[in-house]
């Protein structure tokens, strides 16, 4: 653990906080363009400090996080949560849940024992899902 004004990579900082499982794919992430510190994309070398607001896209959703404590080794879970705060907009977290409930404002649901869509059954649904864009 890093106490005081440190600074450390940002790929190093999202593994050590459980925010990506591996620091590849942090990394990766960092490659990708998925984090962001105002509006720019960040390097996996960039030195982040406390006070940093860093915009991380993942699985579909922006996680805004500002970071409390800097950390350089992955710690529990409790300790994480600790070193950052979730300032992520309720809207954005459910986001999804308007996705899989189509007009009716009921969750999807498929008869048991039907199996997966075909791929004529998954282009209909998907043309279904478009009308509400």
């Amino acid at each position: 653990m890093i106490e005081g004004a440190g600074k450390v990579r940002v790929d190093k900082w999202l593994w050590a906080v459980r925010l990506f499982k591996t620091r590849t794919q942090a990394t990766d992430a960092c490659k990708a363009g998925d984090i962001l510190m105002a509006d720019l994309h960040l390097k996996a070398s960039h030195q982040v400090k406390p006070g940093d607001i860093l915009t991380v896209r993942k699985n579909g959703i922006h996680h805004i996080i500002e970071i409390v404590r800097l950390l350089d080794k992955r710690v529990g879970a409790p300790v994480a949560q600790e070193c950052f705060l979730d300032l992520t907009p309720e809207e954005e977290l459910r986001k999804f849940e308007s996705w899989f409930a189509a007009k009716t404002g009921k969750p999807e649901f498929r008869e048991k024992g039907s199996g997966r869509p075909t791929k004529k059954e998954r282009r209909l649904i998907d043309a279904f899902k478009d009308l509400d864009d």
